[in-house]
């Protein structure tokens, strides 16, 4: 009698949103286009509405981008840091790749692209916004996304958690700084009170608040109750933000981008270049240290890809919703969900190759 074979598991899915994340981008490119085009006396009206004179953060740009960022903060648990100190190799890899290498590299992609291969498509003033833009992209880690990419990369769930937290925490004391020097090594004037400001609203203040709701109802309901129902409340709420967030970014970016349509696929040549580079450099330090391969994709994947719900909301805050920093940004978005789930598949398929130097299975 033969002996039936092993079934194979399914493979681990994305859920419909975050699967055709692109194409819900492309759509609200299209949106914004038209809303732009069609209403440009309503599209004027929404981009003046500011907190405050001379701001520059818009008001539902604002709104939207608090609704997209609180519940990602409510996810960050800081108690589980302690538990990494005995195998720190993983962690320590994660953040040389995210913070001495990241930022650097790709202020040097931009700085060479934009104003100097790309320089006969964009003009001197604009080529700046963009590297401005993309410096402010890659100088955030990302961190919901990043439990996407663990899930699929059979990534330890604890040790991302404390990557993620322990890059929230640099990100507080390390994000303002680091821009304000990229940006101005590459010429770009940014004004330290607003790129200030912009950081104590879109991440000191969330992850306070984060903190306290989450501390707050796990002790008052417990964890299953807190990620089984509460978190999952916010799923709509985030999707519907993010999506009316880059209607209106569109909307703002309309004229810029029908006269020079081009600019996107320019800016998705250094942002493209700079996730391969990356995840690759933190994927082979990984396997050089014989860190094991379920912390070794997650790391891979953080030190790729960004936080551009925090990139968006700072390049509106500096420069405005209409400018080419804000659109850089959001050319990340479009391009990071395709490029990132190839990374993915990459460190899944590398498996057994990555095992046979670390010298144990996983």
């Amino acid at each position: 009698m033969s002996k039936e074979k092993p079934s194979k598991p399914n493979p681990k899915r994305l859920a419909v949103f975050e699967r055709y994340l692109t194409v819900w981008v492309l759509v609200c490119m299209v949106v914004g286009l038209a809303f732009g085009k069609l209403l440009p006396g309503a599209t004027a009206a929404l981009s003046k509405l500011e907190f405050g004179q001379g701001s520059q953060v818009n008001v539902p740009i604002g709104v939207l981008l608090w609704l997209m960022i609180h519940p990602m903060m409510l996810k960050v648990d800081f108690g589980a840091i302690g538990g990494i100190a005995k195998r720190p190799k993983g962690l320590l890899i994660t953040l040389f790749v995210n913070w001495l290498v990241k930022p650097f590299s790709m202020a040097l992609l931009a700085w060479a692209f934009m104003q100097h291969v790309f320089a006969a498509w964009i003009g001197p003033e604009m080529a700046r916004e963009y590297v401005a833009g993309l410096i402010i992209l890659a100088a955030a880690p990302c961190t919901a996304m990043v439990f996407v990419w663990s899930y699929l990369t059979d990534g330890d769930p604890a040790y991302t958690l404390v990557q993620v937290a322990v890059n929230d925490l640099i990100m507080l004391v390390a994000f303002a700084p680091l821009v304000m020097f990229l940006c101005d090594v590459a010429n770009v004037i940014v004004p330290a009170k607003v790129l200030i400001t912009s950081v104590v609203v879109f991440i000191v203040v969330p992850l306070v608040a984060g903190w306290l709701t989450r501390t707050a109802l796990l002790k008052s309901h417990g964890k299953e109750w807190f990620e089984q129902k509460f978190l999952l409340r916010f799923h709509p709420v985030m999707i519907g933000a993010l999506l009316l967030t880059l209607v209106l970014i569109f909307a703002f970016q309309a004229e810029n981008l029908t006269q020079k349509w081009i600019a996107v696929l320019l800016i998705a040549v250094p942002i493209v270049i700079q996730v391969y580079f990356n995840s690759g450099l933190a994927y082979l330090l990984m396997r050089w240290f014989r860190v094991p391969h379920n912390v070794a994709s997650p790391g891979a994947l953080i030190g790729a890809s960004n936080f551009f719900e925090l990139a968006v909301a700072v390049a509106i805050t500096v420069f405005g919703p209409g400018s080419g920093a804000a659109l850089a940004t959001v050319v990340g978005v479009l391009v990071e969900v395709p490029v990132m789930l190839s990374v993915c598949r990459v460190c899944n398929d590398s498996r057994s190759w990555y095992q046979r130097a670390v010298g144990k299975v996983t």
